[in-house]
């Protein structure tokens, strides 16, 4: 990261701490070390730099659809923060390029796997990309289940900070002894996002409303190694 990237990251940080206040997990329970797929629910544009600043000094990208790059302050962000973009609908060679080296660089990958910001916190349902990936590159996976940013603008109407609510899981992988295909991918993308459903209030939780279809039958806890090299 460079100075100016560097200092962008500091005032957003100063910002957000001066404008939001924080309950629940803290997210210095998320690996420190080690390549890291972090899956999270996507409320607002508040997301990826509250993601962002509160695991600085750890090494984040986050993917994000390319439409995002013609809003000139998202693309300021994106470059400094080195986003990722991609094509929903035809995602390229080169984007999947990316995601691989950030695990080879023993990165945290941040992705939202409902694609599009949902405004009000209920959870929409999940693509199946996010379990491609974690199934293609063999990182284990952190869920952050996060609400309160949706009443970011009325609270700024009324001078008010906003509260904001973080959940973390343990570590686990994502595993399968058959062939994948587009349902074994749905299958595991179904049992991502219920659990991350179990990390957020009941009327939080939208179409996963359902927690009965959660099982063990494609996730395998994941052990922290104690010392991983740089």
């Amino acid at each position: 990261m460079n100075f100016w990237a560097k200092l962008l990251t500091l005032v957003i940080k100063g910002i957000i701490k001066l404008i939001c206040k924080f309950e629940g997990d803290s997210l210095s329970s998320v690996p420190q070390k080690g390549p890291l797929l972090l899956v999270i629910n996507h409320i607002n544009f508040l997301d990826a730099p509250l993601i962002y600043t509160l695991l600085h000094p750890r090494r984040v990208r986050g993917i994000t659809k390319k439409e995002n790059w013609d809003n000139w302050f998202v693309r300021i962000l994106g470059n400094a923060w080195e986003a990722i973009s991609i094509d929903r609908e035809n995602p390229s060679k080169s984007t999947f390029k990316e995601i691989r080296k950030s695990f080879r660089d023993n990165r945290i990958l941040c992705i939202a796997p409902e694609g599009t910001r949902s405004g009000t916190g209920i959870l929409r349902e999940g693509h199946p990309g996010v379990a491609y990936i974690a199934l293609q590159s063999q990182v284990p996976l952190v869920l952050i289940a996060h609400y309160g940013t949706e009443k970011f603008w009325d609270n700024i109407k009324r001078f008010r900070r906003t509260k904001i609510t973080i959940a973390v899981s343990q570590p686990f992988l994502l595993v399968n002894e058959s062939k994948v295909n587009r349902e074994i991918q749905r299958e595991m993308t179904e049992q991502i996002m219920a659990r991350l459903a179990t990390m957020l209030p009941e009327n939080y939780r939208g179409v996963y409303k359902n927690l009965d279809v959660i099982s063990a039958q494609y996730v395998q806890q994941y052990q922290v190694p104690a010392e991983i090299p740089e």
